[in-house]
């Protein structure tokens, strides 16, 4: 039994001798190049952020290059509207990744609206420390972007240029051609700036409008009247909607005991109702 003992231990010694060569050869065959290449991935992740970087710098260096009156223009009516500066509202349309619906908007039977937010977005913190899982945290933050308005959620202020012609757009005829608004709906209560844009500045403007092209009559017109009644109207289904929305809508509390109180039969119910 002591001799086939020391056979087996010598054997377990053996095989284990082997198996830790094995292990130790393949850890560090995979070690090596593991570590090796996460320096590199390290390496030209740092390179390409660099390289991102330049070329984000080239590209609005070259938009910089491109802006004309027609964008000055635009440039204004978002800093008169916004409360920001011109140099801050430049500096967001030339980084803005829809740079080119600006110039698809100028363009003659170009598209009809341009839209802008501005508002809350989730921006990296890129000062913060990772987080456990490698993420960073974002912090929400106020920014000027263009929008096709059906992709971002609108919780804060929209700014619009709506052109009134197919003609293309120049320096010279963008104030005629190009009408500018603005929607304040803080917080996402879009029904309530709405409401606002057309009861204090809509309808105004055109219940003091002499102008009404080929309708010569102006307001006394019939056609003209009905069209003011029904944004009236419409205004106030918006108000109504607003306030059901928001449980808003309070019934007058009402005093029963005194219909019901001296109900003895069937007449005093029908005398009641």
């Amino acid at each position: 039994t002591e001799s086939k003992y020391h056979r087996h231990e010598g054997n377990l010694k053996t095989r284990s001798t082997e198996l830790g060569s094995a292990v130790t050869g393949s850890s560090l065959t995979t070690v090596l190049p593991a570590s090796t290449t996460v320096k590199k991935s390290i390496v030209l992740s740092s390179e390409s952020r660099k390289e991102l970087a330049k070329q984000a710098k080239a590209t609005k260096e070259e938009r910089r290059a491109q802006i004309d009156g027609r964008h000055r223009y635009l440039i204004s009516r978002l800093a008169d509207g916004i409360d920001l500066s011109e140099q801050q509202v430049e500096e967001a349309i030339i980084s803005d990744d829809k740079f080119q619906l600006i110039e698809q908007f100028f363009a003659p039977s170009g598209l009809k609206k341009l839209l802008f937010f501005y508002q809350d977005v989730l921006q990296q913190n890129l000062n913060a420390s990772s987080t456990s899982d490698g993420s960073t945290n974002s912090l929400p933050q106020k920014k000027l972007f263009i929008t096709m308005g059906s992709t971002e959620g609108f919780t804060g202020t929209c700014a619009f240029f709506l052109r009134t012609s197919d003609e293309v757009i120049t320096a010279s005829n963008i104030s005629q051609k190009v009408n500018f608004g603005m929607l304040d709906c803080a917080n996402g209560n879009i029904l309530q700036g709405l409401e606002f844009f057309l009861s204090q500045i809509m309808i105004p403007a055109l219940k003091s409008q002499q102008n009404w092209g080929a309708v010569k009559e102006g307001l006394k017109n019939t056609q003209i009247q009905e069209f003011l009644y029904s944004v009236d109207k419409f205004v106030g289904t918006l108000s109504s909607s607003r306030q059901n929305i928001e449980d808003k809508i309070q019934l007058t509390k009402v005093d029963v005991d005194i219909y019901v109180r001296n109900l003895q039969n069937p007449s005093d119910y029908i005398t009641a109702g």
